[in-house]
């Protein structure tokens, strides 16, 4: 299950665009660099709640198997 998991991960890491509207039309007045910082710090900012809601499923899910 570890191992099928890994593996979507390494097929999506690609190059990901996390912007709204807003953001993409600022990150288009910044330039190259600037806009590849940005979507970073979106994505970075993303993952924190899921990585949260992920690992108290997780827990969730080992509780329920030993009980």
């Amino acid at each position: 299950m570890r191992s099928l998991f890994l593996f979507i991960l390494l097929l999506i890491q690609g190059v990901v665009y996390a912007q709204c509207s807003i953001c993409t039309k600022t990150a288009q007045q910044l330039g190259e660099g600037p806009a590849e910082g940005m979507n970073t710090g979106i994505l970075y900012l993303a993952f924190a709640p899921f990585a949260i809601v992920g690992y108290i499923g997780y827990r969730w899910w080992k509780s329920n198997q030993q009980g």
